[in-house]
């Protein structure tokens, strides 16, 4: 299976870098890299009202992507606590 480009907007990229501790932050940006090979791994869940863009779980986090299959490329939009990310 070929892989996938994965692009973080730049909203994303600031959510991420304010997640504490560490290890959590290691652990969302693990499932990230993943994405690159199955941008539909098992659990993840499509979005209701949202074309193309799904959500997968890291703990109390959230990681919300669209796929895009044509150019091959995944761009993450959001990543934020539960209680937080569907704002």
């Amino acid at each position: 299976m070929a892989s996938y480009s994965v692009l973080i907007k730049t909203s994303a990229a600031k959510e991420l870098e304010v997640v504490e501790p560490r290890t959590v932050r290691a652990r969302i940006v693990s499932r990230i890299q993943g994405l690159a090979e199955n941008p539909r791994p098992r659990g993840s869940q499509k979005l209701a009202g949202e074309a193309e863009r799904y959500r997968i779980r890291q703990g109390a986090y959230r990681i919300v992507y669209s796929v895009d299959d044509e150019p091959r490329t995944v761009t993450v939009v959001k990543i934020g606590h539960r209680r937080d990310v569907y704002r």
